[in-house]
């Protein structure tokens, strides 16, 4: 239900993202107005939402209700009733990274298994800009992944991060190694191709994406 507005935010965000670096005058004074609005209906939405979610968790603990939660494939998922798991997934609907990071990162320390976790982090890290880390998180999982389909995509995610450090050698391994574990995977082949040529545009992986 909150798809259009969310999308919407997004959209005006992006304007902002590209225009205002190079900005002046009014339109500068207008980017700005309209990141501030932005910024105020993100905590507002994101206080309501807490307070909900407190609500939720109330009524989960005084009854026997169990939640039904999507799990990543293989995975055990006591961590999915946590309200740090919760959280963490509204802060990264909302685009507060940092504030994900921080809830995730309780969950993971309690639950240091939990691919649905990590994946949260590595992609926060990475909507941060801090690759090492967000490879930690994904190569973490692997270790834990016996699917092959899921390994591939992370192989090709590792690659993404390697390419974009320009360690290209490192990348065409990793996304060979995608290939590997799922050849019908469309992705790896135009990353080999970036890397090949030295530059363009790497595709990180909707499927992957989706599994948030």
């Amino acid at each position: 239900m909150f798809q259009h507005l969310f999308a919407e935010m997004n959209k005006m965000l992006q304007e902002i993202q590209a225009d205002y670096p190079t900005a002046e005058g009014a339109r500068r004074n207008e980017l700005l107005s309209k990141y501030n609005m932005l910024h105020r209906i993100s905590d507002h939405v994101m206080d309501e939402w807490l307070l909900f979610a407190e609500k939720l968790s109330e009524f989960r603990g005084q009854t026997d209700m169990q939640t039904q939660a999507e799990e990543l494939p293989g995975q055990e998922a006591p961590e999915l009733a946590m309200d740090a798991f919760v959280r963490g997934q509204g802060y990264y609907k909302l685009l507060m990274y940092r504030k994900c990071i921080e809830q995730f990162s309780e969950v993971t320390a309690r639950h240091p298994d939990s691919l649905a976790a990590r994946l949260y982090l590595a992609m926060a890290y990475l909507q941060e800009g801090d690759g090492d880390t967000a490879w930690e998180h994904l190569h973490h999982m692997l270790g834990l992944i016996r699917e092959s389909k899921l390994k591939a995509m992370i192989y090709n995610a590792l690659g993404c991060i390697r390419a974009s450090q320009e360690r290209f050698q490192e990348a065409s391994e990793l996304f060979g190694l995608s290939l590997r574990h799922d050849p019908a995977l469309p992705e790896p082949n135009v990353n080999l191709e970036v890397c090949r040529r030295r530059g363009g545009k790497l595709q990180f992986g909707q499927q992957l994406v989706s599994l948030l």
